[in-house]
């Protein structure tokens, strides 16, 4: 009997499944990231992430114990001289899985398994502190400083200039009040034409 035996046998025999995840563990390493089904993902995660703790101790004995599950030996250099460097402060959790949806041809549930360290499009190659800083996190406005101080400028000139015509104001209240007479006769003049338009607009 089996019971209590969890183990995902992903539909083959030993070899065969050592064989594969040996080569998608090399292929990750190399490429940095790989599409694949989520459960044969999660294969090679539990499969890689023990090497790369591995790596981390550059020795002859490391990188025959590695070479033994990878069989390639240019993953075994990318490794040791790539990621290990890379990695070094990260005490696990070297990849993440990204699922992307499911296959056409069978509704396979797939993802993306790559490494942290090496996504660019995560990091933009900004550290967490500048990414921060360059993002306030209020809801008022994100005007920078430079920004405000134009605006300030730009104020104080129209208030300048307003106080300018209100001292022009009195040396104009010395001339005759005629010129208000004309401005109510064309008022009343155009009230007509206003009217004249919205009755040809309306249908019979």
């Amino acid at each position: 009997m089996r019971h209590n035996k969890n183990f995902n046998h992903l539909g083959r025999q030993a070899g065969h499944r050592k064989a594969m995840l040996s080569n998608m563990a090399s292929s990750l390493i190399m490429h940095k990231r790989i599409e694949t089904t989520v459960a044969k993902a999660k294969a090679v995660r539990q499969f890689v992430e023990p090497l790369v703790t591995k790596s981390k101790e550059d020795t002859t004995h490391s990188r025959r114990v590695v070479f033994s599950y990878l069989k390639q030996k240019e993953a075994v250099t990318e490794l040791f001289r790539t990621i290990a460097p890379k990695i070094a402060e990260r005490p696990g959790g070297y990849t993440r899985i990204l699922k992307t949806g499911f296959r056409l041809g069978d509704a396979a549930d797939m993802c993306i398994i790559e490494f942290v360290d090496f996504n660019e499009a995560y990091t933009l190659g900004i550290a967490p502190a500048a990414a921060s800083e360059a993002k306030p996190k209020t809801r008022r406005s994100r005007k920078p400083a430079a920004a405000k101080k134009t605006d300030a400028v730009e104020e104080a000139t129209v208030v300048e200039g307003g106080e300018a015509k209100k001292a022009a104001a009195p040396k104009k209240a010395a001339a005759p009040k005629k010129p208000a007479a004309p401005k109510a006769a064309s008022a009343k003049v155009a009230a007509p034409k206003v009217a004249k338009k919205t009755n040809v607009g309306k249908k019979m």
